[in-house]
């Protein structure tokens, strides 16, 4: 029992030690290595002697194998290599203004599905309910992301334009190369999962083949995003209606001469504006017009006839006419 414990132990620690080292080979070394890796796994009966020994002559027949590619290659009989393709994230930023934003709108979607890419985001708005602001994202193929480019530029005014263009070869290369290199690794723990006899074993190889899978699909979300980054390049667009000036104050609005109807029409607008002012105005004075009303009518009626009759009756006076002296009559010559 002991024997098989040791033996599945040093199976994953050999495992464990080949994926380490395949992670900086490149990616045609990576899979050469799995392939070398799994031979010997199979004939192999089962044993740590027998996968330890299918380690070292693979890595002796790989040694074999890069001295034997060297010499060919030095003697000119292998044929030249193509270069790897390069990968290129490109990015840009247009804010055009243009007379009709909605108009602009439909031809840059248009521009955009023509070129065989799609609309990611759009969004509009009106501002200062003068006029529209509009925002739209494109992705586009690499090879038509000029032509649509210059397509959006000439819709109207460009205000501003910025592009980059970011290289990530060498990150598609490290991801490819560690996606087979963690796909080999997965097959390994797999065939010793096959070998294990015992429970404690299988539930160890299980625990770190999770682990391993986990990892294998982190690294291919990456490719993707990468992939799709690379073969579709990203356009945001920003769109602008042109601003109407408006008139300064103090400043009258150029308009052409009224005629006699609109003269007629806005005489009769201002008197029924005064008359509704008026009448806003006597529906406000109301309430103190009906008290001032009722305050007359109970002073003529009540207070002021009280106020005569308590006043005292006059004494009467000789007349002016009696009580003035007559003037002494001349004497007679």
């Amino acid at each position: 029992m002991r024997g098989t414990s040791t033996a599945a132990a040093v199976l994953l620690t050999a495992s464990l030690v080949l994926t380490g080292c395949g992670a900086g080979r490149s990616d045609a070394g990576d899979k050469e290595a799995g392939a070398r890796a799994a031979q010997p796994a199979d004939r192999a009966p089962g044993g740590g002697t027998a996968d330890g020994s299918s380690g070292a002559s693979g890595s002796s027949s790989g040694s074999g194998a890069d001295s034997g590619t060297g010499s060919g290659s030095g003697s000119g009989k292998a044929p030249a290599k193509a270069p790897a393709p390069q990968h290129v994230i490109r990015t840009a930023s247009l804010s055009v203004e243009v007379a009709d934003a909605a108009k602009a709108l439909a031809t840059a979607r248009t521009a955009a599905v023509d070129a065989g890419g799609r609309v990611e985001n759009e969004s509009t708005e009106r501002v200062d309910d003068a006029y529209l602001a509009s925002r739209i994202v494109l992705r586009v193929p690499q090879e038509k992301y000029d032509s649509v480019l210059a397509e959006l530029a000439g819709t109207g005014r460009l205000l501003g334009r910025k592009a980059d263009a970011q290289d990530v070869t060498d990150q598609v290369v490290d991801a490819q190369s560690r996606i087979a290199t963690q796909r080999a690794s997965v097959a390994r723990v797999r065939e010793l999962m096959d070998r294990a006899d015992r429970l404690s074993d299988v539930v160890t190889l299980e625990a770190e083949l999770s682990r391993r899978q986990a990892d294998l699909e982190a690294l291919l979300a990456q490719q993707s995003s990468l992939k799709d980054r690379t073969s579709l390049a990203t356009i945001t667009l920003q769109l602008t209606e042109e601003r109407k000036e408006e008139p300064k104050a103090g400043e009258p609005e150029e308009k052409g001469r009224p005629g006699f109807l609109d003269a007629l029409g806005g005489g009769w607008n201002a008197l029924v504006a005064v008359v509704a002012r008026v009448l806003v105005v006597l529906a406000a004075l109301a309430p103190w017009l009906a008290v001032g009303l009722v305050a007359l009518v109970l002073w003529r009626r009540l207070v002021r006839p009280r106020l005569v009759a308590r006043r005292p009756a006059p004494v009467p006076g000789p007349r002016p006419e009696e009580a003035a002296p007559r003037p002494a009559e001349a004497p007679e010559k």
